[in-house]
């Protein structure tokens, strides 16, 4: 009887033994389960999808640290296409320069009020100028702040009897500001100013 109840509470205590066991390793999985869809949660929220022509392009969210030359490059490139783009029509050119302007500080308004001043938008339009830009490369120096950059351009003026080619090299620097839809980067131009502006060649128009 008595060996009889002693086998009863040795196998008791297995029994319990194993089901703390399965208890245990239970509570890890469960850690381990938790923890991975964290992760991968965590990840998730990182891609974002762009709709775009009908179809979702992936895309990662990253630091904006990570990106600062990237943005500043595409913001001066930015800049400059809107400020020297100019076609023989007052509501383009005022469209162009006002998008323009909401991407650099009173140095650039300062320049266009110059040249306003001086009819050479009133010549653009009287005389059937376009000017275009092609941006060959900007540096930006992100070691210090605000940041330091040059551009380096082409502009194409293009008359009615010829095309002038002129070099353009434009200098500046960069403060951070807060995203709008009118500047999706962040960054003010501050401080621009023309380095270079010399023409290269004149081709005639047939």
């Amino acid at each position: 009887m008595f060996t009889k109840m002693k086998n009863i509470d040795t196998a008791f205590k297995y029994v319990r033994g194993f089901t703390m066991l399965v208890i245990i390793c239970c509570a890890l999985i469960c850690c381990y389960t938790l923890n991975r869809s964290f992760q991968t949660v965590s990840r998730m929220q990182d891609k974002i999808y762009i709709l775009a022509a009908g179809k979702a392009l992936e895309a990662y969210a990253s630091d904006r640290k990570d990106n600062v030359s990237v943005e500043a490059k595409d913001h001066i490139k930015t800049f400059h296409q809107f400020f020297f783009t100019l076609d023989p029509d007052d509501k383009v050119i005022k469209t162009n320069v006002t998008k323009a302007l909401y991407l650099a500080d009173e140095s650039a308004k300062r320049i266009y009020d110059d040249l306003k001043e001086n009819g050479f938008y009133s010549g653009i339009i009287s005389g059937n100028i376009s000017q275009t830009i092609q941006i060959d490369s900007v540096t930006v120096d992100t070691r210090d702040y605000p940041y330091r950059f040059k551009c380096f351009s082409q502009q194409n003026i293009i008359r009615t009897t010829s095309i002038l080619k002129r070099s353009l090299i434009t200098e500046g620097s960069l403060r951070n500001v807060s995203r709008s839809d009118n500047n999706p980067h962040g960054f003010l131009i501050e401080r621009f100013n023309t380095i270079e502006n010399r023409d290269l060649t004149v081709e005639n128009r047939k």
